[in-house]
């Protein structure tokens, strides 16, 4: 298939093996910010080709696991409500909360249900005035703007029973606060392509040039993620720390200026609990005064819920990259696909979910 068996010729990913191996002097320590992507590392082991080259370790990249477990709550509260029609990506359902998940709701009644787009939320709401349709918008840049269009579509259209509970994070500050901590052992990143295909690149720069850290937007397929740990590689061992675009084919430094002038009109940057990691300033998106009235966490009055995080998962210490999967005493007992305790062994795009589904129980290096 054309743009796809290119970036997973077997011949090339060696060759880029056999040049990481012979670039790096020392172990480097690599961090993706994408969930999708450490999936396909595991499932290609392509850390394991490494060796003594470059140890990858897992971060906040997954929009699932990063959401805190008081948004879930939130969720939960207004599902339960017999006169709401809750919608959600199918990955939300088995996110668990304090006490249930959203599939339980739906099991005890609950209409909750699974949409492919924001805009089918609104169409539902559409066909059913006499419900208040919620849509639960979780993501990165990378959905942002489409859960805006849906906002900004209701508006135009004089829907007035559609709202989104609304769970955005942005990157740049989750990287920011990763470098910050003490505990913190990344050399460099690899960014997600498909959030700077929206945002580009221009906020990275200043986190390159304040830690001295190279970023690498890298693409989804095997040789997209091995050329992208090169050029990392490439620039630890000469000393620089810039910005450097592996995914070219898709994005361009400014990104897409009308979906983020989109995502402005109807968000705003707001301060953002995540899961793990905690609190971090003017790292999420929040709904604009101007388009309160789709606001569900006011609509339905749950913003003052709060919960702690649960300590016997350990799925903050993965997202901060401070353990593998493997590291953690619940994983693959406690904490299955089947009987999950955190969401990235839920999430499509989770590192324990990663782990557990390749097989990954135990360190290969």
């Amino acid at each position: 298939m054309k743009y796809l068996t290119e970036y997973r010729d077997p011949q090339v990913a060696r060759g880029l093996v056999v040049e990481i191996k012979r670039t790096a002097t020392r172990r480097w320590v690599l961090m993706e910010v994408c969930g999708g992507q450490t999936h396909t590392i595991v499932k290609q082991g392509l850390d394991e080709l490494l060796g003594d080259a470059v140890e990858m370790v897992h971060g906040p990249g997954c929009p699932v696991c990063v959401t805190p477990l008081e948004q879930i709550d939130k969720a939960l509260a207004i599902a339960a409500r017999p006169d709401v029609i809750f919608t959600s990506f199918g990955d939300m359902l088995r996110v668990p909360g304090s006490d249930c998940d959203l599939l339980q709701v739906r099991a005890r009644g609950g209409a909750v249900r699974i949409v492919y787009s924001p805009l089918d939320a609104l169409a539902l709401a559409r066909k059913n005035p006499d419900k208040e349709v919620v849509f639960f918008a979780v993501g990165f840049e990378t959905t942002a703007p489409a859960n805006a269009m849906a906002v900004w579509r209701a508006k135009e259209l004089g829907v007035t029973n559609f709202s989104v509970l609304v769970s955005h994070v942005t990157v740049p500050p989750a990287m920011v606060a990763l470098l910050d901590a003490p505990d913190n052992r990344v050399q460099a990143f690899l960014a997600a392509g498909h959030v700077c295909t929206v945002m580009g690149w221009t906020e990275y720069e200043p986190i390159a040039a304040k830690y001295r850290v190279p970023i690498i937007i890298t693409g989804f397929e095997p040789l997209d993620i091995l050329e992208g740990m090169l050029l990392a590689v490439r620039q630890l061992e000469a000393g620089h720390h810039q910005v450097e675009n592996q995914y070219a084919r898709a994005v361009r430094r400014d990104g897409n200026q009308p979906a983020q002038d989109l995502v402005s009109r109807v968000f705003e940057l707001v301060d953002r609990n995540w899961r793990g990691i905690g609190g971090i300033p003017r790292s999420g998106l929040g709904v604009r005064e101007e388009f309160a009235a789709f606001d569900a966490e006011r609509r339905f009055a749950v913003d003052g819920i709060r919960t702690a995080e649960p300590t016997v998962c350990r799925a903050g210490d993965v997202l901060r990259g401070v353990l593998k999967p493997f590291d953690c005493p619940a994983f693959g007992t406690a904490c299955t696909p089947e009987h999950p305790l955190g969401a990235p062994m839920v999430s499509s795009e989770g590192a324990c979910a990663a782990y557990y589904n390749y097989g990954r129980f135990r360190s290969a290096v």
